[in-house]
């Protein structure tokens, strides 16, 4: 029998929370174990019910921003995704760096939604590629010092790394190298130790940085 994915939803829309809500449920594997609409439910859902993922808005009561710490520091696992409008790099950058594991447009259709948190529910980070690109062509330039550390990745790494830089997940990557999703995974953690960095973003702007020197 399937282990069903537990789900919160915090979306001070009340047309689009349900909209989400009663799709997800629709899809096999996934339980909505909550519903709120600002920072003190989101809190309270992570104190009380620890979802699996818990999918919440930017701009609700209290901040969504704001709220990702909150949770965290009552729920240091909890998986968040933000689902939201926002395509501001500094939203982007700012959810990552607070803790998010996901950011998503709210335009996705149900079953990307649900790949999305399948992903995240494994242990993956997830941003939207076109989030990404935005990323990679608006920060600076990383340090000469950590572009050159691109240079001690395998051949097999490096290859990896350019197609997450590319947009792909996990699960992608492995189905275009024929390889296990686990040895993906496995690659990953060594290119992330070996840059020094903390998300597959920033590994994706060092090999970007590195390309340009």
């Amino acid at each position: 029998m399937m282990v069903s994915i537990r789900v919160a939803v915090v979306d001070d829309h009340p047309l689009f929370r349900e909209g989400v809500t009663r799709s997800l449920s629709e899809i096999e594997g996934f339980e909505i174990v909550a519903e709120g609409s600002s920072k003190d439910d989101a809190t309270q859902i992570a104190k009380n019910l620890a979802p699996d993922v818990m999918l919440m808005d930017i701009s609700m009561p209290g901040g969504g921003l704001e709220a990702i710490p909150a949770v965290l520091e009552i729920a240091p696992s909890q998986k968040i995704i933000m689902l939201t409008v926002s395509e501001d790099g500094d939203d982007v950058t700012t959810a990552l760096d607070r803790g998010a594991t996901g950011y998503v447009l709210k335009g996705v259709g149900a079953r990307a939604l649900a790949d999305v948190i399948r992903t995240v529910a494994s242990g993956e980070r997830y941003v939207a590629p076109t989030l990404s690109a935005k990323l990679l062509s608006s920060r600076t330039p990383a340090p000469s010092g950590k572009s050159g550390m691109v240079a001690s990745l395998t051949p097999r790494e490096r290859e990896v790394l350019e197609l997450v830089a590319a947009g792909m997940s996990n699960k992608h990557v492995a189905i275009e190298l024929d390889l296990q999703e686990k040895t993906v995974k496995h690659h990953m953690t060594q290119i992330m130790t070996k840059l020094d960095v903390g998300n597959r973003t920033e590994a994706a702007m060092v090999l970007r940085d590195a390309r340009e020197v």
